[in-house]
This record gives structure tokens, C-alpha cells and sequence, in this order.
């Protein structure tokens, strides 16, 4: 590993982290209806479940779904379902829950297993594990951007969250709060159109 390795993998891990998608978003929204504190623990669910899941890819896991690709598109179907319900969760909040409302917070362990059906979180942890990974220094690569995931992902997802819990401050009005919970829902949705497009063009081309 060098300096301009350790660049080229930082630039990786911050750009793509900080980019809308489906975790950011849905911080975003959890900042906005629940709040800084309510939040943390989906914020640290992130943070850590993802670097998580980087590691066990770059353990391996990746050659599961080439060795059975049906489990990855079945993974992809099941992704897209379950971020469209999202969604649409997101969309009909229409005003900011109290403790006494019945919506709730992902968990933190909610958080990291979220990681494993979270398309962009595929693709990221596919790209940097094919890409980044040193033959020669299999394990200090795997552990170093690891690691750099983690500090990209705290740092992403905090900001993400603080945004949210920053309009909360701001927007008390239920008919807002209800506009920027459709907006973020629309946001998570095409976050799927690559996916979707991907499964598709499969389709068409079997």
C-alpha cells in the first residue's frame, strides 16, 4: 500500500458515501420525523454495518452470487420491493412523530442488516473489494478500507441525519413536513432506477 493507494481509496469510500441513496435518504427522513437522538442508533446501525458487510464481501461473499447469479437478482427483487415500501412509509408521514406516535426509528441492528438488501450498498462493496483489494496484502487492504468506510460512513451519515433533524428545527407546519417527506420518498425511489434498468436489460437480453 502507498499514499497514492490510500488516495485513490478515500476518494472512493467519501464520494460514494456522501451521495444520495437509500441509507442517506432514509436518514435524512428519520432526522426530519424522529429527531437527533431517536436517530442514532440507525445513524450508528450505518456507520458500522456497512463496513461490515464490505469486509464479508471482500472475505468472499461476492463469489456466492457469481457462482448462483439467480440469488442476486432474487436479492435485487426483494431490495427493490422492500425500498419501495419504504417509500412509501416515508411519503405518508405527514407530520413529525413524538415519542407517543406509533412510527419508530430503525434500530441499530435493523440499521446494519438493511445493509445486506440495500442495492447501492452492493455495488459499493462489490466495486472497492474488486477494484482496491492488493493480492500481495489481501488483509491490510481489506482492513484499511474497512476502516476508511467507517470513518466516510459516520461522517456521511451524521450529516445526512443533522440535515434532517435541521429542518425539523425549522418546519413545524404538518403540510411541509408532509412535502419533504414525498420529496425524500421520491429520492429513495430513483435511487432504483439503476437496478431496475439492470434487471431489465438481464431480461430482455435471457
Amino acid at each position: 500500500m502507498d499514499l497514492q493507494w490510500l488516495m485513490a481509496v478515500a476518494g472512493f469510500c467519501f464520494v460514494t458515501c456522501f451521495t444520495p441513496g437509500p441509507n442517506n435518504t432514509m436518514l435524512m427522513a428519520s432526522g426530519l420525523n424522529f429527531g437527533i437522538s431517536r436517530t442514532m442508533p440507525h445513524m450508528l446501525g450505518v456507520s458500522f454495518g456497512f463496513p461490515l458487510m464490505v469486509f464479508c464481501v471482500g472475505l468472499g461473499v461476492a463469489q456466492v452470487f457469481q457462482a448462483f447469479p439467480a440469488l442476486y437478482t432474487a436479492l435485487k427483487i426483494i431490495s427493490i420491493g422492500y425500498l419501495l415500501w419504504l417509500a412509501l412509509q416515508i411519503a405518508m408521514a405527514d407530520s413529525v412523530k413524538t415519542d407517543n406516535g406509533q412510527a419508530q426509528p430503525l434500530t441499530f441492528v435493523q440499521a446494519a442488516a438493511f445493509q445486506w438488501v440495500n442495492p447501492k450498498a452492493w455495488v459499493m462493496a462489490v466495486g472497492i473489494s474488486a477494484t482496491y483489494l492488493i493480492a500481495g496484502q489481501f488483509w491490510a487492504s481489506l482492513v484499511v478500507f474497512s476502516g476508511i468506510f467507517l470513518i466516510a460512513g459516520l461522517c456521511s451519515s451524521s450529516s445526512w441525519m443533522l440535515g434532517g433533524a435541521g429542518l425539523r428545527a425549522l418546519i413545524g407546519n404538518r403540510t411541509w413536513v408532509r412535502v419533504i417527506n414525498i420529496g425524500l420518498a421520491v429520492v429513495l425511489v430513483a435511487s432504483l432506477w439503476p437496478i431496475v434498468m439492470e434487471l431489465a436489460v438481464a431480461h430482455v437480453r435471457g
